[in-house]
């Protein structure tokens, strides 16, 4: 019998299928282009999903369809082939059917509950990313005295505050930092920090959900501080920057403090509306360089106090000279230290870090290529180069890929604009990725540690 000939079946798979994507997305992603959307049926080579208009159709396609095939098929009785096409149905009372559903069976009694909706608030803030927490440098100084400035007198000085520099230099320590200090003088304060990505699927769920009334007030009227990273994701995305246009536009004129924070100058963002360019030239521009040795020292010390290692000072100074990249790869080269300490149970000297940081101390013969670093990733993972250039994004391939990023950008300096069209993806993918893996090394993730250290060895970096 077709799975196709039985709804039963049919609403299982499907149940079963959404609870291992529940588990892999973040509960807002889920809750917005997953959960509205019902299987109706499965057949040898295509499913049939019903939506509630178009627009799921090309967001679902563009980021989620492998995820969904991917699921489907885990749950599938063996034997049986996994679909490989989508057909779509249209249903524009969908998702409010579907709402009414959820709440009928809801054992809550009688909740008149509206759909989550995204709420940006300052508890997205970092405690540990504070100005006193922040080493000073030659290489920093400007970002840091501006960023104090526009804290101390928000809307006043330094608005716009338009932060630039590479990947694990600083800007969100300054950015968490700003808000904090924000509320420290006026707990009352509207502080909402987030990503340009997130302020992107805000802004599409408040239009899916015929909601952007309360979009715009809470980002235009509810707002005092505005803090958002990454604002080179708004590249190309027409829509998003319009609306954010006028959303800063809203805010300045009402002397709110807006602070943003990208990895490139404001005119080398690639598709950016030249009249948002504009407005970020209009306060101040500051950029965050690699730190220089005794500012890298410092940062050590700092990062060892915190977390209660004993770093011996020339240690800290071998470190320092070794790793110049920035300051998440130092302060995650320190940590992997620490862990090998701590699974050796031995205490951190002068030899282990030598041998641990071998890899980096050598000069290679030759320049290494992304190539090459691919096809290494693909040998420990047994995996093809084309599996990373893939769409595919299961764990299996996902992690490899990941890993392939962080080593390309930290190990060879590529570019993002490079790294993306090498992997085939968007750069703001290579971005996440790269921020992704370095902080699971900062975080001393065993496995991660063992992945990295492995790989640069066999490429001998």
């Amino acid at each position: 019998m077709a799975l196709s000939e039985s709804f039963d079946t049919n609403q299982q798979l499907w149940t079963s299928a959404l609870e291992q994507l529940r588990n892999r997305l973040s509960l807002e992603n889920f809750e917005t282009w997953l959960a509205p959307v019902e299987c109706t049926a499965i057949e040898r080579e295509s499913i049939t999903l019903r939506i509630p208009n178009r627009f799921f159709q090309d967001w679902i396609s563009a980021h989620y369809l492998e995820l969904i095939l991917e699921a489907l098929g885990n749950e599938l009785p063996s034997g049986v082939s996994k679909p490989t096409q989508v057909r779509w149905e249209i249903d524009e009372e969908l998702k409010e059917r579907t709402q009414a559903t959820r709440m009928a069976s809801s054992p809550a009694p009688a909740p008149s509950k509206p759909p989550p909706t995204p709420e940006p608030t300052t508890y997205n803030l970092k405690p540990k990313y504070s100005f006193n927490r922040f080493i000073v440098g030659p290489s920093n100084q400007l970002a840091y005295a501006a960023s104090v400035a526009a804290a101390s007198a928000p809307g006043h000085r330094y608005n716009p505050l338009f932060l630039y520099g590479g990947v694990g230099l600083g800007k969100t320590h300054l950015m968490n930092a700003m808000g904090q200090e924000v509320l420290l003088a006026n707990p009352a304060a509207r502080v909402l920090y987030l990503s340009a990505e997130r302020f992107t699927n805000e802004f599409i769920w408040a239009l899916q959900n015929h909601r952007i009334n309360e979009f715009r007030e809470r980002y235009r009227r509810n707002c005092d501080v505005l803090l958002m990273d990454d604002i080179q994701f708004l590249a190309g995305r027409e829509q998003t920057q319009e609306e954010f246009f006028h959303t800063f536009n809203a805010l300045y004129h009402q002397d709110k403090q807006i602070a943003v924070t990208s990895d490139v100058y404001p005119q080398q963002i690639p598709e950016m509306q030249e009249r948002l360019v504009s407005r970020f030239h209009s306060g101040m521009v500051a950029d965050i360089q690699s730190p220089e040795l005794d500012t890298r020292i410092a940062i050590l010390k700092k990062k060892a106090e915190a977390e209660e290692i004993d770093l011996p000072s020339d240690v800290a100074t071998f470190i320092a000279q070794t790793v110049k990249v920035n300051v998440r790869e130092l302060e995650g080269t320190l940590l992997r230290i620490a862990v090998k300490a701590e699974l050796l149970s031995r205490p951190i000297d002068l030899e282990l870090a030598q041998s641990t940081l071998q890899p980096l101390n050598r000069t290679p013969e030759r320049a290494m290529s992304v190539d090459e670093v691919q096809q290494a990733v693909c040998g420990y993972f047994g995996l093809k180069v084309s599996d990373l250039r893939s769409k595919r994004r299961s764990r299996n391939v996902s992690f490899p890929r990941m890993v392939a990023m962080y080593l390309c950008r930290e190990r060879l300096g590529a570019s993002y604009p490079c790294l993306g069209e090498s992997f085939g993806k968007d750069h703001t993918t290579v971005i996440n990725a790269v921020r992704k893996i370095g902080s699971q090394l900062e975080e001393r993730d065993e496995r991660v540690v063992e992945v990295v250290d492995a790989i640069e060895r066999k490429l001998g970096l």
